[in-house]
């Protein structure tokens, strides 16, 4: 394997950007647009400014450290890896700088001087006449997805800026040339020493690699202050790259659209690639626990997984996503006007973890256009419910379903009704005892869940109330009936019993924030008028109830009936699943007919 051949030289910014008289900095394609704002500028003008002052009034030649600068080498260019925001900046003040001093009445040497210096940092220059031609400006950006481009290059070659342009160049290039205008007025004699101290003593570290992957490595390995590259911006340059001006021209324009609509949905690109990652596996069947990077999935040289059609995935992905992130049906998507299918995703995704998208988003891609999808996914992401709570109740670790999630996966391909295994752990039990023993365990783990599955529990109960027709808010928070803090005085409990007790389901509902707030750690009888004012039914039939008091005695009560409840809808999602809802439900065994069945088997009758 060939070493990478790695290069870091600090610089000054006269130095940095003149070797581009050389090889010319190059924005690629793939980066983000330019996203600068007044923060960053002002910022970066007063550092250096102070900066400027500590040297004039200080012995020793001090440094300012800007920050490291990563690119690799392509064609005789260096394409700008980390460091983009900073050096596109770095240009836009270096111009806006030479454009004051070259409209000075008075040049005095300082001032010539200075412009003799910047002419070669900006502009190429011509090796016979020595003269700059402004035309051939030393950084070029080609980011796909910003208009501004062109906006740069005539602003570094004129020097003009448009004063009411809502771009990011032309505002801080003015910006830049407002700040100058300013300390130059006030500290006339100060302002030489600002330009001095960012030519010469502003310094930039550059690391530049001879290859794209080299220089990812080291970007991926620093703590950059600047916008990170995601590897969807990787994608789509390597897509960018194949294709023909036509080709190119169109994928752009889906592109745009994508991250106009993802950003709406409150979602990334990079996490649609992401699940796009999984449903290519499951297609490949592909169940190996071990998750790759998704670049290195993605570049496989192998494999020829990043084509122009992928972007037409992600698009449809992505409807699924706007509704799940939106929390309301979606144009065009008719299974998204079921109530009942956007309560059960909205339970979802409060499990703790990311596994319960990758079967869901497969699921949605491989079967969406069924005629019975509305029916077949409503079913599938219940029980989907049942074995993602019951795994992480009994195991509370990712590895809990880690493994059968990714099996899950490739089962669901060509197959809308894959065989999986969702509730409670079976154990073979030979008594009475044994039963109920087992029975009090899952009763235990219902009534005292864990804490991350505290939020799925308490959706899936609200939305069993007929009257909550609607989803719930967008944020609510975990009222305890019983209040967390109590006055002994009032009541006489034992601490330890009632602090266990307290964190108990039956002690527990959704209530939104404001209310919460104002109900705070009052007591039951105070705090039913705030519960009357929910708009969430279960907590609303609770204000309305003619309970008034609420104690460790309800806590018992109300954990009977929840878990009840919870266990009654588990069993029928999973029998609605396997086709089993209209069959008749077995009566359980009373204690007497479970001593009897014990006597008969000991006399070896049965």
């Amino acid at each position: 394997m060939a070493t990478a051949n790695i290069n870091v030289n600090k610089q000054n910014v006269l130095q940095l950007l003149t070797s581009g008289q050389e090889i010319p900095f190059v924005i690629p394609e793939y980066q983000r647009p330019y996203s600068w704002s007044d923060d960053e500028i002002i910022t970066l003008f007063e550092d250096l400014w102070e900066f400027s002052i500590e040297r004039t009034h200080s012995d020793g030649a001090k440094n300012y450290f800007l920050g490291c600068v990563v690119s690799y080498e392509e064609n005789g260019e260096r394409q700008i890896i980390d460091g983009q925001q900073r050096i596109t900046s770095l240009f836009l003040l270096l111009r806006a700088v030479f454009s004051m001093l070259e409209k000075e009445d008075n040049k005095t040497d300082e001032v010539n001087n200075f412009i003799q210096k910047i002419k070669p940092a900006l502009w190429k220059e011509n090796e016979m006449t020595g003269k700059e031609d402004r035309s051939k400006i030393l950084l070029r950006s080609e980011v796909v997805t910003d208009s501004g481009n062109l906006i740069l290059r005539n602003i570094l070659e004129s020097g003009e800026a448009d004063k009411n342009a809502k771009d990011n160049y032309s505002k801080n290039y003015n910006k830049f040339k407002e700040l100058y205008i300013q300390k130059s007025q006030s500290s006339p004699n100060q302002i030489y020493h600002f330009v001095l101290a960012l030519l010469n003593y502003s310094i930039l570290l550059p690391i530049t690699a001879d290859d794209q992957e080299t220089a990812l490595t080291i970007f991926n390995t620093l703590n950059n202050r600047g916008l990170p590259l995601s590897d969807a911006d990787i994608f789509k340059s390597y897509i960018y790259k194949k294709l023909d001006d036509t080709g190119k021209k169109a994928f752009i324009n889906k592109w745009k659209k994508l991250e106009t609509d993802a950003e709406k949905a409150n979602e990334s690109i990079q996490s649609l690639f992401y699940y796009n990652m999984f449903y290519m596996r499951a297609r490949e069947k592909d169940d190996k626990s071990t998750t790759p990077g998704v670049r290195k999935y993605y570049l496989d040289k192998n494999k020829n997984r990043l084509t122009p059609e992928i972007i037409d995935d992600l698009t449809v992905n992505l409807q699924l996503w706007k509704v799940i992130n939106g929390r309301e049906a979606a144009d065009g998507e008719e299974w998204s006007q079921n109530m009942d299918i956007r309560k059960i995703l909205d339970c979802l995704s409060s499990y703790t973890n990311e596994f319960w998208k990758y079967p869901v988003s497969i699921f949605f891609m491989e079967h969406k256009d069924k005629a019975n999808f509305e029916k077949i996914f409503l079913k599938f992401l219940r029980k989907l419910y049942v074995m993602l709570l019951t795994r992480y109740l009994e195991v509370p670790t990712i590895n809990a379903v880690k493994v059968d999630i990714l099996k899950l996966n490739v089962q669901i391909i060509n197959n809308s009704h894959p065989e999986f295994y969702a509730g409670f752990e079976e154990k073979k039990l030979e008594d009475e005892y044994a039963v109920n023993a087992e029975k009090a365990r899952t009763d235990k783990l219902i009534i005292a869940p864990h804490k991350n599955m505290v939020r799925m529990l308490l959706k899936v109960l609200a939305y069993q109330e007929d009257t909550q027709t609607d989803l719930l808010p967008g944020y609510w928070e975990i009222e305890h009936i019983f209040p967390q803090t109590w006055d002994s005085k009032y009541y006489t409990l034992n601490e330890e019993e009632a602090n266990e007790k307290l964190e108990h389901l039956g002690n527990k509902l959704p209530l939104e924030k404001k209310l919460n707030i104002s109900a705070s750690n009052n007591y039951f009888a105070k705090k039913k008028d705030r519960y009357k004012d929910s708009n969430i039914a279960i907590i609303k039939k609770l204000g309305d109830s003619t309970l008034d008091e609420w104690n460790l005695a309800n806590i018992d009560t109300n954990d009977t009936k929840v878990c009840e409840i919870i266990k009654d809808l588990l069993k029928a999602w999973v029998d609605e699943y396997e086709g089993k809802e209209d069959s008749p439900k077995t009566p359980e065994a009373t204690p007497e007919e479970l001593a009897m069945i014990k006597m008969l088997k000991e006399k070896g009758l049965i």
